[in-house]
Order: C-alpha cells, then sequence, then structure tokens
C-alpha cells in the first residue's frame, strides 16, 4: 500500500488488517454522524439554486421585477454569507463546533418562512441575506466538524459528503422548480427548506462535540469519550489526544494567521476560494434557466434543462467520494479544473457560432457542455476546496483560517452573482464564457503548482509536514 505524504510516497507492507467487528460498528457511527450534519450541506445547495426558479415568477406577486432587482434577491444571500462564515469561525472556536451548527439550523428556519411570508420585495431582499448568514455559517462549520470527527483513512470521503449533501440540495431545488413552475408557486419553492433545517437541528442534538475542540479547551474525558465512539477498538486515543494537546495547546488570535508559516497556507486556502467562484459555477447554478430561456427555450424547458444538469452534479459528486481517498485531492483538483476550462470554451464557441439566440442543435450543445462543466467541478474544484481548507490548517486556528477562506469564497460568490447578467449584456455570452474559460485555465496552473496532496494523512500530520514545508521554502 502506497500512502502519498505531502513531499513523498510511503510503502508500507504486511497482511491487511483482520475482519473486526468494532470497525464496522465505528464506521457506522461516523457515517451517520456526517449524513447528519451534512444536512447543513442540503441546506446551502437548496437555498442556492431554489433562486434559479423563484426568479422567473416573482412578478407574480410584486409587479416589475428589473434585472438589478433579481441580482438583489440572488446576491444579498452571498454577502450574508459571507458575513455568517466569517462569524460563525470565531464563534465555532469559542463556543464548539455543535453548537454553532445548532444556531445554523434555527437561522435557517427563521429565513426561510420569512422569504416563503414576504409581504414585499424589499423583505424577500432582507430574508435572503438572512439566509445568506446561515449558509455561510453551514458551508464553514459542517466539514470543519466531521474533518475532526472522522478518521483519517475515510476523511475526504465523508467530508465530502457534504458537498454531495450541497449538489443533491440543488438538485432538489430544481426538481421542485420545475414541479412548481406551472403554479408559479415561487413561496413555497423557498418554504420548504424549513423541512431540512428542523431535521438538522433535531439530529445535532444527538451528536458530541468534536474531539479536536474538547480537546483544544481542556476537556479530554469528554474528548476520550467520543474517540472511543468513533474510533476502532485498537485505535490509541490516548496517543491521539496527545497530538492534539501538543498541536493545539495555544490560544490563538487573527494576528497569527499573518504569520509567514500561516499565511502561506491561509494564502492557498484564498486562492481557492476565489477561483472556485470566479470561474463561473454559480453563475451556471443561479442562472442557467434565465440563459437558455434568454437562448430560446420556454420556461419548462429551460428548468428542466437545469434539472438534468443538476443529476450530472449530483453523480460527479458521487464518483469524487469514490476517488477521492484513493487518487488524491491534487489529481481530482487540476484534472477536474481542465475540464471545466475545456467545456467553457466549447460553450462559448457555440454562442459565438449561432449568436445568443441559440438554434435547436446549438442549444443541444451549449446545454450538454454545461453539464460536462458542471460535472468537472463536480469531481474537482467543488469537493476539495472544501475539503482541503478542512485539512491545511493548524487545529488552534483552524475555525479563524477555514472563515477568512470561506468568506473569501462568498465575497467572490457575490461579486460574481450581481455583475454576471451585466456581464452578458456588455461582452455578449460567448466573450463572458470566454472569459471563464482562460480563468479556470489560469486556476488549475495554480493548483498544479502550489496546491499540496493530504491524502491519508491525520491532520495532525498534515499540520507538521506542512510547518516542514514552509521551513524549507519560505
Amino acid at each position: 500500500m502506497t500512502i502519498h505524504t505531502l513531499d513523498r510516497p510511503v510503502t508500507v507492507t504486511g497482511p491487511p488488517p483482520a475482519h473486526d467487528a468494532s470497525r464496522e460498528a465505528v464506521g457506522r457511527a461516523v457515517v451517520w454522524t456526517a449524513s447528519i450534519t451534512a444536512l447543513g450541506g442540503l441546506l446551502f445547495g437548496y437555498d442556492t439554486g431554489v433562486v434559479s426558479g423563484a426568479l422567473l415568477f416573482l412578478h407574480t406577486s410584486f409587479g416589475n421585477v428589473s434585472a438589478f432587482d433579481k441580482e438583489l434577491v440572488t446576491g444579498l444571500l452571498l454577502m450574508g454569507a459571507a458575513v455568517g462564515a466569517f462569524g460563525s469561525g470565531r464563534l465555532s472556536d469559542r463556543i464548539g463546533r455543535r453548537p454553532v451548527i445548532l444556531l445554523t439550523a434555527s437561522v435557517f428556519v427563521f429565513g426561510v418562512l420569512g422569504a416563503a411570508f414576504s409581504p414585499a420585495l424589499w423583505v424577500l431582499i432582507a430574508m435572503r441575506f438572512v439566509i445568506g448568514l446561515a449558509v455561510g455559517s453551514a458551508s464553514l462549520s459542517v466539514p470543519l466538524y466531521i474533518s475532526e470527527v472522522a478518521p483519517p483513512r475515510v476523511r475526504g470521503a465523508l467530508v465530502s459528503f457534504n458537498q454531495l449533501a450541497l449538489t443533491l440540495g440543488i438538485l432538489v431545488a430544481f426538481l421542485v422548480d420545475y414541479a412548481l413552475s406551472s403554479n408559479a408557486a415561487w413561496r413555497l419553492m423557498f418554504g420548504l427548506a424549513a423541512i431540512p433545517a428542523v431535521l438538522l437541528f433535531v439530529g445535532m442534538l444527538t451528536q458530541a462535540e468534536s474531539p479536536v475542540w474538547l480537546v483544544t479547551h481542556g476537556r479530554i474525558a469528554e474528548a476520550r469519550r467520543v474517540l472511543v465512539r468513533v474510533r476502532s477498538r485498537d485505535h490509541d486515543v490516548d496517543g491521539e489526544i496527545d497530538e492534539i494537546r501538543a498541536l493545539g495547546d495555544r490560544k490563538s488570535s487573527y494576528r497569527e494567521l499573518l504569520r509567514p508559516d500561516v499565511r502561506k497556507l491561509v494564502a492557498i486556502g484564498v486562492l481557492l476560494a476565489v477561483f472556485q467562484q470566479i470561474t463561473g459555477i454559480n453563475t451556471v447554478i443561479y442562472y442557467a434557466p434565465t440563459l437558455l430561456h434568454q437562448a430560446g427555450l420556454g420556461n419548462s424547458a429551460s428548468l428542466l434543462a437545469n434539472v438534468g444538469i443538476g443529476v450530472v452534479n449530483v453523480g460527479m459528486t458521487v464518483v469524487a467520494i469514490w476517488l477521492i481517498d484513493k487518487v488524491g485531492r491534487r489529481a481530482l483538483l487540476i484534472g477536474g479544473t481542465t475540464g471545466m476550462a475545456v467545456a467553457l470554451f466549447a460553450v462559448a464557441a457555440t454562442f459565438a457560432a449561432s449568436g445568443n439566440t441559440l438554434g435547436h442543435a446549438a442549444a443541444i450543445v451549449a446545454v450538454a457542455s454545461l453539464a460536462v462543466y458542471t460535472g468537472s467541478f463536480a469531481i474537482g474544484l467543488g469537493p476539495v476546496f472544501w475539503l482541503l481548507i478542512s485539512e491545511l490548517y493548524p487545529a488552534r486556528i483552524r475555525g479563524k483560517s477555514m472563515s477568512i477562506a470561506t468568506m473569501a469564497n462568498w465575497g467572490a460568490n457575490f461579486v460574481v452573482a450581481i455583475s454576471f447578467l451585466t456581464l452578458l449584456n456588455t461582452i455578449s455570452n460567448a466573450g463572458t464564457f470566454f472569459v471563464l474559460g482562460f480563468l479556470s485555465l489560469a486556476a488549475a496552473t495554480y493548483f498544479w503548482r502550489k496546491v499540496p496532496e493530504t491524502k491519508g494523512l491525520t491532520l495532525e500530520e498534515i499540520e507538521r509536514e506542512m510547518a516542514a514545508s514552509t521551513t524549507r521554502n519560505p
């Protein structure tokens, strides 16, 4: 068996471990924990995806809704998410990962019900900001919690449960949009998110706090109980506790993020975050029906095409979960981003050849290319970004570091969302997708040069390797 560290492969010989019933029980416990927590990812995906269909019907309640109004309905969620991500990072370090997720579920319930019953457009916009606070918090706290509970050998797959839930949330949103489009029931589109939000709250009441957080706050006995439940019988629980204590026994502040060894990691996380957004994924999620409608498809056909893209998103995320602990993070990240660039150039060429109104054959090519683009994102930059930012940072500053990367992600998302329709009108559909294609190539180049491999390592081993790497290459 070969384990890839940050710098070199290490070959481990010997027979495979014997069958252990306790390992199976532990596996079920960890998977159950990851599945409950990943409901936050489902809400993240649903609330970002559902707006793509709802935008088509807001005029039925509020009269004339301008393009700028639609950008506000979309973009205020993203601004709220940036604020929520920043605040939840500090809060999760202070009061714990589990309480933050419980608070996040409560905010989700309030926000989605407020959106569903909005009496005026400005109330809907305000509620979308509130939902954004919860989305931003979930996007940080869920992968953080899972990464600290999961055993190293399956951490990549379990953290990627969050991405799978996210893509399922987007797909469910697209299906709901399509099913309710004949009645223009945009209020119900928003309100249905209350169901998984309540399930997340109830489910998290049955879960324990992250063992890493417990150890770094001196609650060793509680951490030991959690680790006994989520590790195999032969695992050295006390040794893991000692490792966490050795690396996370100091209090931290945001000033520590400016240290040379940490600053390098923060830069990698921020650039991963920005590239994930400026390569255009959420423009497809938010505006694909609008774009396809403008290209000549009807409302129902546009939403149905969106469902097909959502199915590809989910399917390729499942493939990513299967591969991420086998082939590693880097291969999926670089290969997937390159595939995104190729697909974006294909969409751009289609619009360049046919104009902004596509014929039947050109529309098929455009939809197929968008599906390839989405699938490439789902197998690479989608799950790998969230996984890497939960792995790269030292335990004592993990929440704060992740909050910076996540805030950068939502900030870039906001800028793209509020400018995409304007960009289409300014440089045309073809020009916009050419720009996104070149940005994807730039992202793949950066990932190849700078992003390390973390497959098969404990969080503590990653911390030591990254510190050593910074010392060698300041």
